[in-house]
């Protein structure tokens, strides 16, 4: 009896002393929230260094793996810390010329069509007006008013700078605080690269360190279910990370390939701005389409009509082959499942939900799928029940 009154005691106490804190943590919501954000602020530079780590592990892990193969083949001594350097250095290669290769191709098509652009823009609007006044013929008080429209692009050009001019003692005012910001910025990344470095070359022995800790702190029951929960969210992660890179790829390739052949304008361009807003799942594309349509719209308001309709007929092929099998597949999600997550990672978070809830959702869809088939086994259900 008093071991049963002792363990009620014990639990009153402690549901007062959690609301307790929760009625404390509700009034002091300020000071609380901004201590988290200067905690985090401390440790940014290792999430940073953490989250390129976990970039860079992807396809070094592979390359690491190649060169090994062909270093064993060719010597009888193992050379572990020369292939990680080799491999480490060639995944920063390879990451480097990609970025530079995008950046060489995009920046001087963009530069070359916004100037496009700019001395479009009187044509197309004296092209509006005409096609307006051929419209508005039937409509003489209409084409009247239409017809004293007229404006002076010098006068224009001249309020643009006048404007750029004003706005520039406000620019100059906040310069310093974004300077300061950027400094923090770049010092965040190098601290985070300098720390992906050292994870990089130590993860098998930070992996046994963390593990030796997990086990000493609880049960080894209890340890080897989050170890494995670990493991299947890394795969799951690289394999979605992996999977998506090479989804917008192929995309990318599709749209520079398809409106090269039909002769549309800024085909190379559009095809790698839609490639690199792919890599948001699902919906990226569609962000990417709307650039297009704005800078075709701007030669030929007809070529912009067909480009939407070759962007929903790709996107078609995308939505429903590529990125149901290449990405659903990578991550062990259902192609439903895929749209689902997307869907609610993005109404949720945003543009990190989207690309979050894939694999999160994916680790959720395996752990349940093992526990109901665990549970189908113990109760010796007939499995030819579910397929009735």
């Amino acid at each position: 009896m008093k071991r049963f009154m002792d363990k009620y005691v014990i639990r009153g106490i402690t549901i007062g002393a959690v609301l307790i804190l929760i009625y404390l943590a509700l009034n002091n919501i300020t000071g609380i929230l901004g201590t988290i954000s200067y905690l985090a602020g401390l440790i940014m530079p290792f999430i940073v260094g953490g989250v390129i780590a976990f970039i860079f592990n992807v396809p070094m892990k592979a390359i690491e793996k190649n060169i090994k193969k062909l270093v064993d083949k060719k010597c009888k001594k193992q050379h572990n810390k020369l292939v990680r350097v080799l491999a480490y250095f060639l995944t920063l290669i390879i990451i480097i010329a990609v970025i530079a290769g995008v950046l060489l191709i995009v920046v001087p098509e963009l530069v070359n069509t916004i100037a496009d652009l700019i001395s479009q823009v009187p044509v197309a609007f004296n092209k509006l007006l005409a096609w307006l006044q051929t419209m508005l013929a039937s409509y003489p008080e209409y084409e009247e008013k239409l017809n004293s429209i007229s404006i002076n692009w010098d006068s224009v050009l001249a309020n643009m700078m006048n404007f750029l001019s004003i706005g520039t003692k406000g620019i100059i005012n906040g310069g310093i605080g974004a300077i300061s910001g950027l400094f923090s910025g770049i010092t965040n990344f190098f601290i985070g690269f300098v720390f992906s470095v050292y994870v990089l070359f130590q993860k098998e022995k930070l992996a046994s360190q963390c593990k030796k800790l997990l086990y000493v702190m609880v049960s080894e029951r209890r340890a080897d279910q989050i170890v494995e929960i670990l493991r299947l969210t890394n795969t799951t992660f690289s394999n979605f990370l992996s999977g998506q890179c090479l989804e917008a790829c192929i995309l990318g390739a599709l749209f520079v390939i398809t409106l090269s052949i039909l002769r549309m304008p800024y085909a190379l361009l559009i095809g790698i701005i839609i490639g690199v807003t792919a890599l948001v799942p699902i919906v990226g594309a569609f962000i990417g389409c709307a650039v297009g349509v704005v800078l075709i719209m701007m030669t030929s308001p007809l070529k912009a009509l067909i480009f939407i309709a070759i962007f929903l007929i790709l996107q078609q092929i995308e939505g429903n082959l590529i990125y149901p099998h290449v990405v659903g597949n990578s991550v062990g999600l259902p192609g439903m499942w895929v749209l689902v997550a997307v869907t609610i990672g993005g109404n949720l978070f945003g543009i990190m939900g989207m690309l979050t809830f894939i694999p999160i959702s994916s680790v959720c869809y395996a752990l349940l799928r093992t526990f109901v088939n665990n549970k189908v086994e113990e109760k010796n259900i007939n499995k030819n029940k579910f397929d009735k």
